[in-house]
């Protein structure tokens, strides 16, 4: 589904019903890997200090995994740009539920999860990153979910 798409019209992705979905798919890291290389949950959450990720976390558009990249950076305190990777996932997926229907109607991000890895196939080198003021707002929002307690995420 697209943006621009009723989301209305959206079918729940699901572990069983995956294999529809077409990439290609995108990872937003800001860690430095090879081509290759399987990503894989059990890693520290780029959200929440301390806490295991039992799912690592794609999506079928470039500007979600920017997002990604450039907050996993920014919250580690890193002035390094971050990494966008073309990943091709290894089993089934299905809909990030912290996106899908909780803060948009349908996934219109199109983001998704697996607990399986995601193998590198490319580095995309070019991606555009936001305008630090943009940036900033969102870092600014994240903060104030924080304090409110409502920076919950399902994993």
């Amino acid at each position: 589904m697209t943006s621009d798409e009723d989301p209305g019209t959206h079918t729940p992705v699901t572990f069983e019903t995956c294999f529809h979905v077409e990439g290609p798919f995108y990872h937003g890291t800001k860690s430095a890997v090879e081509v290759g290389t399987e990503l894989v949950p059990g890693h520290g959450s780029n959200f929440h200090a301390a806490r295991v990720s039992n799912h690592i976390y794609f999506s079928a558009l470039v500007e979600t995994a920017v997002w990604g990249a450039e907050l996993a950076t920014a919250l580690a305190s890193s002035e390094e740009r971050g990494h966008v990777y073309v990943v091709q996932p290894t089993g089934p997926f299905e809909d990030d539920p912290n996106v899908t229907d909780k803060r948009f109607p349908g996934n219109p991000t199109r983001s998704y999860r697996t607990r399986h890895p995601l193998r590198v196939v490319a580095e995309l080198e070019d991606w555009e990153g936001h305008d630090p003021a943009v940036l900033k707002g969102m870092l600014d929002h994240l903060a104030q979910l924080r304090e409110q307690g409502l920076d919950v995420i399902e994993d």
